[in-house]
């Protein structure tokens, strides 16, 4: 269960204060249960304290707290994401501020996701941006396409199944009749997937070859 998924109350809330003194304790083990206990506690009084979480020094708390404000959202929240984003020194910090900024709405989040993807050469922010959007209903086809091919550019053989696995929904859609299949002029994205599941068929990473297979069995 996600941590941060509100669960029915059967007790009176948690003290506001003692969870602000648990997490800028310094202690993780009192940290992240206080943060996870923010579930229980509406938006206006548990982001201030989701916040207070990202300046802690321990990753997995600041980590944490990304994961909060990926539930509990208001602008400011998105803001401080941005910045975890661009600017954490922890590789899963900011793979974890990806994830929750897709949360905020694809639309608002695409440019910089797409800007942090190209800018970021971690596999663990790559992958967390692929799995963010490859499945998101409100993608569009085009920039799943680009980023796929991003991906597909990458030396991690991780992140190059990510984007094959990408080029797969796209093939898949064309095929089920989600994604318009005629016209004229351009390749559409789907065709341009099957071109690219084609050619990494003969990847020298056995998973991306695998993963190759798959998102051509339509």
């Amino acid at each position: 269960m996600d941590p941060f998924e509100p669960e029915a109350a059967s007790e009176p809330g948690p003290d506001i204060a003692a969870l602000r003194a648990a997490i800028a304790s310094g202690d993780p083990a009192r940290a992240m249960p206080a943060l996870a206990r923010l579930r229980e506690v509406s938006e206006d009084r548990a982001i201030p304290l989701l916040l207070l979480g990202l300046e802690q020094t321990t990753f997995m708390v600041r980590s944490l707290a990304c994961a909060g404000l990926g539930v509990k959202r208001n602008e400011t929240g998105r803001q401080a994401l941005e910045r975890s984003l661009r600017s954490d020194a922890d590789a899963n910090v900011r793979a974890e501020a990806a994830n929750a900024l897709a949360s905020h709405g694809v639309e608002r989040a695409w440019p910089l996701l797409r800007s942090a993807f190209e800018a970021d050469d971690h596999w663990l922010v790559r992958c967390s941006i692929l799995s963010a959007l490859a499945e998101h209903p409100q993608m569009d086809p085009e920039r799943l396409l680009d980023l796929a091919e991003l991906a597909l550019r990458d030396g991690d053989g991780s992140v190059r199944v990510g984007g094959a696995e990408i080029l797969g929904r796209l093939v898949r859609e064309a095929g089920s009749g989600l994604t318009p299949t005629s016209g004229e002029g351009a390749p559409q994205p789907w065709q341009r997937a099957r071109s690219l599941l084609m050619a990494h068929q003969t990847d020298p990473d056995h998973r991306v070859v695998a993963a190759a297979l798959d998102g051509l069995q339509v």
